[in-house]
């Protein structure tokens, strides 16, 4: 059975989400989330969160594991095919997620959640938060007039960017100048393998 190593509000929830989307049995097996101030400081057999145990693989990074999940348990469901029109795209927002729209706010995260600092840090943190709102800027361009990020169906490049944008309403300046994304969010929260994936 696949084992996954979880924490809330991490991008453990990404994985879990997945994985109730797809119905696939799985082990949680709850950790604390250690503030990340000496690197790979996680209780778990990699340091980090999320891992992912099937059998003889260990591995952690979220699109990572996304990928392989998909791989192999996936039956054509959540990804374009090979040679799909929309497989270059759905290979763009799966990656975007966290290559292009988390980045911005990781400044915001350490000073505000752990450095504790944010109040003597506005400037730093100001020019940070224009680039996150420059990004998603992006994604609302992208997002007007459809449902899902790709194509017509719900996919994991959805759920990938979908733990992106839920942490850029507290930390990316993502708000009501974003309308399209946050009716986007409305939809994304309301899938019940969310939900499910969700409950702490």
């Amino acid at each position: 059975m696949l084992r996954l190593y979880y924490a809330p509000r991490t991008r453990a929830v990404r994985v879990r989400w997945l994985l109730e989307e797809l119905g696939l049995p799985h082990e949680l097996i709850r950790t604390e989330f250690k503030a990340p101030d000496r690197g790979f400081s996680q209780s778990t057999p990699v340091g980090k969160i999320p891992v992912l145990e099937d059998g003889e693989v260990v591995m952690g990074e979220s699109g990572a594991i996304l990928e392989y999940v998909l791989e192999r348990y996936g039956e054509g469901r959540l990804a374009p095919s090979i040679g799909d029109p929309d497989r270059a795209e759905y290979l763009q927002w799966l990656h975007w997620a966290e290559g292009t729209g988390y980045p911005p706010m990781t400044v915001a995260i350490f000073h505000t959640r752990y450095a504790g600092d944010a109040d003597q840090r506005g400037d730093l943190l100001d020019v940070w938060r224009v680039r996150s709102r420059e990004a998603f800027r992006f994604a609302e361009e992208r997002i007007k007039g459809r449902t899902w990020i790709v194509g017509e169906d719900f996919t994991a490049a959805d759920i990938m960017l979908g733990f992106t944008l839920l942490v850029g309403q507290v930390f990316g300046g993502l708000d009501d100048d974003f309308p399209g994304l946050q009716a986007y969010i409305q939809r994304l929260v309301s899938r019940p393998a969310f939900q499910r994936a969700t409950v702490d």
